[in-house]
């Protein structure tokens, strides 16, 4: 540590930082616009000038190392008319059209030309005029002339999502940012350029136009896509979403969100929405008021108990509903006497008498500083765009990334080591890697391998380093030996001293496994309910043509059910439906997420229902209710966490006790795995939200998702 006075304080500050840290540290700001805490230094918009005494001329706070006993002045007249300078130089060609720019109210250059611009300009030329650009559905460059070339953009494409898709070309007057040969922006974090752009230049496509920043309401949410557990700030007016920005965490997404957590917002303002209680009766859907179509329901399941018994009904749920409903939807199908339930419709191995909840192994935060990382079964930039951006940063710092996968992709990032054989394949790839350590600790192998040369790379590296884990994906998860993968990813940990777990796929993955939304030991998996196992489902914001690893023959065999009731936000599954209960979505009910880590996040509504749509934990109440079953007299969403076996801590903890996390497995014997590939959704299909939002499918990754789905659908 190095002392330095700072406008008169002293300020302890680690030696190699620059003035602008310790500013940060002292709490004194400094104008700025390229500079920009997560990303690398540019020092090219000279806004941050300051009086270094002994230095001859003002110097750039972002680039100034610290030097013991160095006197730095933020604010003297030295300062103060270098700032001026540097901000009158940047008007000269920025286009004044503040009232029509959808940055005006949060434009950091508006902001600081207010303290550090002139009332008149001596400058009379011609503005210079940059020619707009298409790059894409979801960042409009309508305005380059506006642009002060501070390439934020540019870095953070380099830098954070890991894919240089803006760069800046010619210089002096003629410089521009520009995605070079007509290419466009197709990173899965690109929404990110958009917040940090300092002027108008860069603005979101979905939301231009729509509001003024003050009209504006704001609301903490969590995202319900993935397993990051997302912090979010929805921008409410009319009681509608109009735009998604991220709400800074550094313990989960730092300052960043997915462009799949930023865009999704359209579809809660799309025509699919459901809005009223829909009955199919002689093949058309007609509208019905709520107590109709509850009893409706009530009559039906009493029905069909009656005739088949209580196993003949099953609910098939999705892991992206809030931890609350998938409770309560637990809780009312073992009400009826079933014990049909679950949220696994993607898998193809359903293992019973697990110890714990699978999950990540360890921090999210732990992603950034991991020094050795096994990622098994996953893409994992498409998979956790924002876990994928930690294991970036480790990778910058030395960290040796290895693979095990179906197929090579691009991380934005290199890969040390990779495996890639068919998935069928995983086990003995794994296999192989143990036979190393084994040999390597001198003890028996878990299960015999082969010392191949990729398997000793991998082994040698896990066996280096001390912070390191091995990462089970989306397709480790699903698939048809995903014990197998688990118990000996386990073993290799173990001996390693590798933390191990799961990525996890989506936003409550984890709160599915400790809402009890898995089968007893008498009932029916997903796979078994979705090849005609029930006469009766309950489908929870789930679409099974899309969300099961069945497809098409899912739909065919809900077809064959005496009645199939859909809870969702959408007019979804009308094809096999018999009634549609209309639901909210993340936005419009109070709720609880449980990410990879374990981490319990709840959440408020942020606009009211749309139409007659009810909170889900609100429909199941009264299904309930109608139904004569005891146990749901709650009257609010937090009443309903309470209830859960939850509170074991004194309230409701906001980390899941480890007690309660599990990812130890024993070994079985080796198994062949099936000739399917793993049921894997791609970016833009993981939900019924993402599926639905406009702008998030016209990226060249959306045109990807759905002709993986149209193949998936006539695969045999």
């Amino acid at each position: 540590m190095i002392e330095i006075e700072l406008d008169g304080k002293k300020v302890d500050i680690v030696e190699g930082s620059m003035i602008m840290h310790a500013a940060e540290k002292a709490g004194t700001y400094i104008p700025h616009f390229c500079y920009h805490k997560k990303l690398s230094i540019a020092a090219n918009c000279r806004m941050c000038l300051v009086d270094v005494e002994k230095m001859p001329k003002p110097m750039p706070a972002c680039a100034t190392p610290v030097t013991q006993g160095m006197i730095v002045r933020t604010k003297s007249d030295k300062a103060i008319k270098a700032q001026k300078s540097v901000m009158e130089f940047l008007l000269i060609n920025h286009p004044l059209d503040c009232p029509i720019c959808d940055q005006g109210g949060e434009c950091q250059l508006q902001d600081l030309a207010v303290g550090y611009g002139g009332s008149s300009s001596r400058y009379e030329e011609e503005k210079r005029v940059v020619f707009h650009k298409d790059i894409g559905p979801l960042i409009s460059m309508e305005e380059m002339s506006r642009c002060i070339h501070c390439t934020r953009c540019v870095r953070f494409g380099q830098e954070i999502a890991g894919a240089m898709e803006l760069g800046m070309s010619h210089r002096g007057e003629h410089a521009e940012i520009e995605a070079f040969v007509g290419l466009s922006v197709d990173s899965e974090l690109s929404g990110n350029m958009i917040d940090i752009c300092p002027v108008g230049a860069l603005t979101s496509k979905p939301f231009r136009y729509s509001a003024r920043t003050w009209e504006l309401s704001r609301r903490k949410s969590v995202s319900p896509h993935d397993s990051t557990g997302t912090n979010l700030v929805i921008q409410v007016k009319n009681n509608t979403v109009m735009r998604v920005v991220p709400l800074e965490n550094e313990a989960v997404n730092e300052c960043w969100i997915a462009d799949r957590d930023r865009f999704s917002y359209e579809a809660l303002n799309s025509s699919d929405r459901l809005t009223t209680p829909m009955l199919k009766q002689g093949g058309e859907w007609k509208s019905v008021d709520w107590q109709t179509a509850l009893e409706y329901v009530a009559h039906g399941l009493q029905g069909i108990k009656s005739s088949h018994g209580a196993a003949s009904i099953g609910a098939l749920v999705s892991p992206h509903s809030t931890l609350e409903e998938l409770y309560l939807a637990g809780t009312l199908v073992r009400g009826l006497g079933s014990e049909n339930i679950d949220y696994r419709l993607r898998n193809a191995e359903f293992a019973k008498g697990q110890a714990g909840a699978r999950y990540l192994g360890l921090a999210i935060a732990d992603l950034s500083n991991l020094e050795r990382v096994l990622v098994v079964g996953s893409n994992l930039r498409k998979d956790h765009p924002l876990f994928a951006q930690r294991i970036r940063q480790a990778n910058k710092r030395g960290c040796v990334i290895s693979i095990i996968n179906a197929m090579a992709a691009d991380w934005g990032m290199p890969v040390r080591n990779s495996a890639l054989v068919p998935a069928s394949q995983w086990v003995d790839a794994l296999a192989d890697i143990a036979s190393v350590v084994a040999a390597d600790k001198g003890i028996p192998a878990p299960q015999s391998g082969v010392a191949t040369d990729v398997a000793k790379s991998i082994a040698q590296s896990l066996l280096g380093g001390e912070r390191k884990a091995i990462l089970l994906g989306n397709a480790a998860a699903h698939h048809a030996q995903a014990s197998q993968i688990l118990a000996l990813a386990n073993w290799i940990g173990t001996h390693t001293g590798a933390n191990f777990g799961y990525l996890t796929e989506a936003a409550n993955t984890l709160g599915a496994q400790l809402a009890g939304a898995m089968p007893g030991a008498q009932g029916l998996h997903a796979g078994q309910m979705l090849s005609g196992g029930v006469k009766a489902a309950l489908l929870l914001n789930t679409e099974p043509a899309f969300d099961s690893a069945a497809g098409a023959a899912a739909v065919a065999a809900l077809k064959q059910c005496e009645m199939v009731v859909t809870l969702s936000p959408f007019k979804a599954n009308m094809e096999c439906s018999d009634v549609l209960l209309p639901i909210a979505p993340f936005s419009e009910t109070p709720g609880t997420f449980v990410s990879a880590e374990g981490r319990v996040q709840s959440f408020y509504a942020v606009v009211k229902p749309l139409g007659e749509a009810r909170p889900a934990w609100k429909v199941l109440r009264a299904l309930a209710n109608v139904l004569g079953l005891s146990g749901f007299d709650f009257e609010s969403a937090q009443e309903v966490l309470q209830h859960m076996h939850m509170h074991e801590e004194g309230g409701v903890p906001a980390q899941i006790p480890a007690h309660r996390l599990s990812n130890n497995c024993a070994l079985q014997p080796a198994s062949v795995a099936t000739a399917s590939e793993p049921c894997v959704a791609s970016i833009y299909q993981l939900d019924s939200i993402v599926r639905r939002a406009t702008s998030l499918q016209l990226t060249a990754d959306g045109r990807a998702g759905h002709t993986l789905h149209a193949a998936h659908e006539v695969a045999p």
